[in-house]
């Protein structure tokens, strides 16, 4: 791409400030705006030299010099700067939209599904790194070994984590309907963005449409347990190549044993081993072998937050998980009780989307950590107010979950002295928040 200048609306997400990132280190003249930017986003875009002077939105940085914009999701309909950019006929795209474009003369492969995709597409990139194959990707955290969550070069290969959500506010089609791949990965389907997808059925109707956009002589992989998964397979018309993948297995120390060897790991939990299967396919069909693919993931340590782990002092293992939809909350709840049996496990949960947040939605936790001793959920009464929805009763929260050993937390603080004072219990920390800013020093 030549030279361009690019203004980018909502810049501080989490791919929106990769991309721009990528794009101003290739020598594209960059902008952006938003409202609220967090650190690390504010920070990466301040050493960059394009963070926003001001926190806002500013119709006056949408000039006829621009030679397109990049809108993101947090922007609304109504946002000065994209009415601006509408009445000056500017070129708009969502950022799936210019993640395509970028890739349409490149092999793609996309991970998709309600949870994992970070982690398997994440698994799928330290193999093709350490391989020496050469690659773009965008994947939803930061990884060890990869400078930024965007690469957009002229590699012949992209690696995609294909989010479900909205693309953007003129563009209200899922992510992952852009995309065409040629090997797509359905790591699983479980209900979750219900002021989007208001019920199940539609829902399971994006993957649907999903299988429909993979190219016709292409690879779906998917996971076969999953009921719902398997019948939208079975049901589609896609008419390439359907593989399906369920756990590799393992020995009674979680080693690996594929074909008559042996081979050690450091991810823990069956869902990352249901994962890594996935991973192992894709890289297959990008003519990896299981050889190589085994010697290359064993130093995998995992993606940022996702089942990371935070410490293992005093024998007392910690660990920090993305988890928030029902389904992901329930498998790595028991993956993480099967993986360290000696000890009580405290599993502390954030209601942090919008989703988990909303009383219709709950219930759809029940049971979800039942593989857990003790629970503690917390809920920050300040999120609660800033997506505008009203407080939740303790008691309801209680309901919902069914656990006879909960307790339910909206002091940060009380939560940081409750776990502290568990210390004779492993500790499995589940967020796609932050519990506000609370330290992690357990």
């Amino acid at each position: 791409m030549d030279k361009k200048r690019i203004h980018i609306i909502a810049i501080g997400g989490a791919a929106m400030h990769n991309i721009a990132l990528d794009l101003h280190a290739q020598g594209h003249i960059v902008s952006g705006s938003d409202d609220e930017i967090y650190h690390p986003s504010l920070g990466r875009l301040q050493d960059a030299g394009i963070a926003p002077e001001q926190m806002g939105w500013f119709a006056d940085k949408i000039t006829g010099d621009l030679d397109f914009i990049i809108l993101g999701m947090h922007a609304k309909i109504d946002n000065p700067e994209l009415i601006r950019a509408q009445e000056a006929g500017i070129q708009i795209y969502s950022y799936p939209e210019f993640i395509y474009l970028h890739s349409q003369d490149k092999q793609r492969v996309v991970i998709a599904g309600s949870h994992g995709k970070t982690t398997t597409t994440a698994m799928i990139m330290h193999v093709l790194r350490k391989s020496g194959v050469d690659f773009d990707y965008l994947v939803g955290a930061q990884l060890d070994g990869f400078e930024r969550m965007v690469r957009l070069s002229n590699a012949p290969l992209i690696i995609i984590e294909g989010d479900e959500y909205l693309s953007s506010p003129l563009d209200r089609i899922p992510k992952i309907l852009h995309y065409h791949p040629h090997i797509a990965v359905i790591t699983g389907i479980a209900w979750d963005h219900i002021n989007v997808f208001p019920t199940f059925e539609v829902y399971k109707d994006q993957f649907r449409l999903f299988c429909d956009t993979i190219q016709p002589d292409g690879t779906l992989i998917y996971y076969q347990e999953d009921k719902h998964l398997k019948d939208i397979v079975m049901e589609s018309n896609f008419k390439g190549k359907c593989t399906p993948y369920d756990m590799l297995p393992t020995d009674m120390h979680h080693n690996i044993h594929w074909n008559g060897n042996t081979y050690s790991v450091q991810i823990i939990g069956n869902h990352n081993l249901q994962n890594m299967y996935a991973a192992k396919l894709v890289c297959n069909t990008l003519a990896i072998e299981d050889d190589v693919f085994f010697e290359a993931i064993k130093d995998f340590k995992g993606a940022s937050k996702r089942l990371q782990k935070i410490s293992d002092a005093d024998n007392r293992q910690v660990y920090l998980d993305f988890a928030h939809a029902p389904s992901k909350v329930a498998a790595t709840t028991q993956s993480f009780s099967t993986w360290f049996p000696d000890k009580p496990l405290l599993a502390v949960l954030e209601l942090h989307t919008f989703s988990s947040l909303n009383e219709a939605f709950l219930n759809q936790y029940r049971d979800t950590l039942n593989n857990a001793d003790a629970v503690a959920v917390y809920v920050d009464e300040h999120t609660l107010r800033m997506k505008h929805m009203p407080a939740i009763s303790h008691e309801y929260i209680r309901q919902c979950f069914n656990h006879p050993r909960l307790q339910v937390f909206t002091d940060n603080s009380k939560l940081h002295d409750f776990i502290a004072s568990q210390k004779d219990s492993h500790l499995l920390l589940m967020t796609s928040g932050n519990f506000s800013k609370m330290a992690l020093d357990f």
